[in-house]
């Protein structure tokens, strides 16, 4: 048996030869371009052949008779008894040119060729979307009654199927896949297309929630999936019967899912939130289409639409068919298959093997460089307050990492430490005096990082002070407030919009801001200290929002308590577990490699959430806090007195890791 395959280096096209190849005495002549010659010892060897069983024709769909040479017409004529049209774009976010040209006009000159060799049976493998977008059950022997091919993929599709039942003279089947998925049994996928679209958001979900957590999805349109090596086995056995002539099979899942499902079923496959509460996408077909028209023309909606969906990582055509309103018969397929132990598998028994295999090879995440010195490695890092604690352990990470690593702060003894420090390491930090409570030192340090290093690019806001007192003792202490405003809010503004103009010229450039949990928490005691911290927390939300396209990005870190010098007076804080300054850096170096928008711990996000749905409660527990924990010695300006702790008090500061009292 000799057969004909164009499209045969393709994800379903290279499975058909190979099975194709594994029936006896066959030989395969595929087409390929004569740049891809290089690929066909590859082929041969993953088909597992000889030379004289896979046999390369050199062509381009877009010439006619696929551009195949006269000496190859007249070896080919008359020999060929199958021949297998599969080469085509299966991209809905191809351009309109783009598929005409290969699906339309690659259909015409592949019948033209099939004619010039006197082909036997000529197998067109089409696509569901030939019917459009049909309002209710599509049959296997339907074709004009298609609907709503305003799209291009779904035109082309149509088109071409047409081309080949008007202009194919001999013996002629139609196979319509549905949307093709990886292999049922070992997930293998060559691209992101369909579902797989989803697949990052269903991350995210698993990584921002816990998996126990109810979410909403959209129900949507019903959606037909297969996988990849169903569709091969069925064409295989299909094309090899009798009575497939001027034919039609529909090569689908014959159970089908809604939009909702499906996401719900890929969802448990990787174990993040279940969707299970669902709202129906088709009750925002109320609004009008001239409505919706008139809405997209508007440049500020295109704005925000093409932003999420690119955040999102989907193709700007995608919601178009969440309410996709076809369903396909295939009781031809089912009887032609029928005794041959080709099924179609369930999707439940198989997504978590698509999904394993997506998050393993196809995940874009894995072709970006997630290490720091991918991220910092030659890159300019400002840290403030770098010369001793969070700082100065950051300070080391970025240094090792291969950055240029500036440090800066009031004391010189500290700083020369430091450098001293890691030059026994084997690298070296640059080290500057700086007063960032002070304005006018703010501007001559932005403008000396300027001058010697033209600007940064990442910038770590980490210099603060922090005081423990409770207002009560603060009535006559007013200063508390004004200097620590005046570094951990003023001096930090300062430098950042000293630094912004340059990162803007070039368009790139993180900022990260130490805040802390106690913004979260609305921690008692630290009314200074917190509302300085959330003021810088309110200015990165405004700023975050204005540079978002620039190029320039923030983190605000809600910093949980760490073992630091600034913590050393408040003796309570002895007995309280804490993070190593080593662990707060590396909370630091993921702020830079992964640019959220925040990071925070559970605890203090549980907190957010407590003032904002019931904010009585929150502050009846910060309150019991409040009275269990009294000031420490320092605050009260006695220096040798210890805290006197209940056993209740004892007791809770071991279970809340990481909270201010």
């Amino acid at each position: 048996m000799h057969y004909f395959v164009t499209g045969a280096t393709g994800f379903i096209g290279k499975r058909l030869v190979k099975k194709l190849l594994e029936r006896k005495g066959s030989t395969v002549s595929f087409l390929i371009r004569q740049e891809s010659l290089g690929k066909v010892a590859e082929l041969r060897s993953h088909w597992g052949v000889s030379a004289a069983r896979a046999v390369p024709v050199v062509g381009d769909l877009k010439a006619r008779k696929l551009g195949v040479s006269a000496e190859d017409i007249k070896k080919l004529k008359g020999q060929v008894d199958h021949f297998f049209h599969l080469a085509a774009v299966y991209d809905l976010s191809a351009d309109e040119d783009s598929q005409v040209a290969v699906n339309v006009d690659g259909t015409r000159h592949t019948v033209e060729l099939a004619k010039a060799i006197d082909a036997g049976h000529f197998h067109h493998v089409s696509s569901i979307a030939a019917a459009g977008l049909y309002e209710g059950v599509f049959r296997e022997d339907m074709f004009d009654e298609a609907e709503n091919l305003d799209h291009p993929y779904f035109m082309t599709k149509h088109e071409s199927e047409k081309i080949v039942r008007q202009e194919c003279k001999g013996a002629w089947t139609v196979y319509r896949p549905a949307m093709v998925v990886g292999d049922s049994t070992t997930g293998e996928m060559d691209k992101i297309d369909g579902p797989y679209y989803f697949f990052k958001l269903i991350q995210r979900m698993r990584q921002i929630l816990p998996p126990w957590m109810p979410s909403v999805g959209l129900e949507g349109g019903r959606i037909n999936i297969v996988p990849v090596d169903f569709v091969v086995d069925a064409l295989n056995v299909i094309s090899h019967q009798k009575d497939v002539a001027g034919r039609c099979f529909h090569l689908v899942d014959p159970v089908g899912y809604r939009v909702g499902d499906v996401l719900d079923i890929f969802s448990r496959a990787a174990h993040a939130p279940r969707m299970n509460l669902f709202v129906n996408a088709a009750l925002l077909g109320f609004i009008p289409k001239s409505v919706k028209k008139g809405l997209m023309a508007l440049a500020p909606v295109r704005r925000i639409r093409n932003a999420v969906m690119t955040d999102l990582g989907l193709p700007e055509d995608m919601l178009t068919f969440v309410n996709y309103p076809t369903r396909f018969d295939c009781r031809e397929t089912t009887a032609a298959l029928k005794g041959s132990g080709v099924t179609c598998p369930n999707l439940k028994d198989y997504a978590w093997r698509l999904w394993d295999y997506w998050e393993r090879h196809l995940d874009p995440d894995l072709q970006i460089d997630r290490s720091l010195k991918g991220t910092v490695g030659g890159k300019v890092v400002l840290i403030t307050g770098g010369s001793s604690g969070i700082g100065l352990a950051a300070a080391h990470k970025f240094a090792e990492a291969g950055a240029t690593t500036i440090i800066c702060g009031r004391d010189q003894d500290k700083l020369d430490e430091a450098c001293a420090e890691a030059r026994g390491k084997g690298y070296q930090f640059v080290a500057y005096p700086a007063d960032i409570a002070d304005m006018a030192d703010c501007d001559r340090f932005v403008q000396l990082l300027i001058d010697k290093h033209g600007g940064v690019d990442f910038l770590i806001n980490n210099a603060g002070r922090s005081i423990r007192r409770a207002i009560e003792s603060s009535y006559d202490r007013f200063h508390d407030y004004e200097r620590t405003m005046q570094l951990n809010y003023f001096g930090c503004l300062r430098v950042t919009m000293g630094l912004l103009p340059g990162m803007v010229a070039k368009r790139k450039g993180h900022v990260v801001n130490i805040s802390s949990i106690g913004v979260l928490t609305n921690a008692p005691r630290f009314s200074a200290y917190v509302a300085s911290k959330a003021a810088l927390d309110a200015w990165t939300r405004c700023a975050s929002s204005e540079f978002a396209d620039q190029g320039i990005s923030f983190t605000t870190i809600n910093m949980p308590l760490v073992r630091t010098p600034m913590i050393a007076p408040t003796q309570i804080y002895k007995n309280v577990p804490t993070l190593a300054p080593e662990e707060a850096a590396d909370l630091i170096a993921q702020a830079c490699i992964f640019k959220p928008v925040r990071i925070a711990t559970r605890m203090g996000i549980t907190g957010q959430v407590l003032h904002a749905f019931v904010p009585r409660i929150a502050q009846i527990v910060m309150n019991t806090s409040f009275r269990m924990f009294p000031d420490s010695s320092a605050a009260k300006g006695d220096k040798s007195g210890k805290p006197q702790l209940s056993p209740e008090a004892a007791a809770l500061q071991q279970m809340m890791q990481g909270i201010h009292f």
